[in-house]
């Protein structure tokens, strides 16, 4: 087994999602060239992954709250959904980057079959498999930032009484404590894994709806489209 010293800590990949949060333009604008954390715990790689999926929670997130609407037109709530789907999908992608770039840090996934669909995996007897991924678990500390920098505005608000703030309050401390607990979750499993005590896999999403190859929706059209074509000939 492959023991690392240079593994990310959960406290830097909190401080990445708040900073990128809280970053002029962003997630317009993307992050800055610069920020891909070279020379930090994981790698620039590793650090440009966690970033992407970042992105993409933060565009989906403004994305469902436009589909939310109900005062404009129909055609802009299906962009939205069109948007959402593409975001969607390149959020999984980049949790699955995640977790091919750790894996293959740790020793326990061959560097070269890391990208198929099938990773050559290298686990310890008696490592037990851990059922949540670490890129999963870096997918969701992304989501609560968002929830917390969301509820975090709304104790600073001025057009609601004091009862929606107290809540808001009361629903920030509850988020915080939550991304605590996963954070610290996520250091115990990478950890573990180091020490060749448990094991996570890449899990690909093989999102569907998205391939027109495997939606029956999809599929259906492309047949009805090739049909109609025949019959004008």
């Amino acid at each position: 087994m492959l023991m690392t010293p240079s593994l990310p800590s959960a406290a830097d990949v909190v401080a990445l999602h708040d900073r990128l949060i809280a970053m002029p333009g962003w997630p317009k604008a993307g992050p800055p060239a610069d920020a891909a954390g070279a020379g930090m715990p994981g790698g620039a790689e590793f650090w440009r992954w966690v970033q992407t999926n970042h992105l993409y929670n933060c565009r989906l997130w403004a994305e469902e709250d436009l589909a939310r609407r109900i005062t404009v037109a129909d055609a802009e709530i299906a962009a939205n959904k069109r948007a959402i789907d593409g975001f969607n999908q390149a959020r999984n992608d980049a949790t699955e980057r995640v977790d091919e770039v750790l894996l293959v840090a740790l020793g326990l996934v061959d560097a070269a079959s890391a990208r198929t669909d099938a990773p050559q995996a290298t686990v310890a007897a008696g490592a037990r498999l851990n059922s949540e991924t670490a890129g999963s678990m870096i997918d969701r500390l992304s989501i609560l930032a968002l929830k917390v920098n969301a509820m975090r505005a709304q104790t600073a608000r001025r057009d609601v009484d004091e009862a929606h703030l107290e809540g808001s309050r009361g629903k920030l401390v509850r988020l915080l404590q939550q991304r605590a607990d996963l954070a610290g979750c996520l250091d115990a499993l990478l950890a573990e894994a180091a020490a060749g005590r448990a094991y996570f896999k890449v899990y690909r999403q093989f999102k569907m709806y998205n391939d027109p190859r495997f939606n029956p929706a999809l599929v259906a059209e492309q047949a009805a489209a090739g049909a109609a074509l025949k019959r004008a000939r």
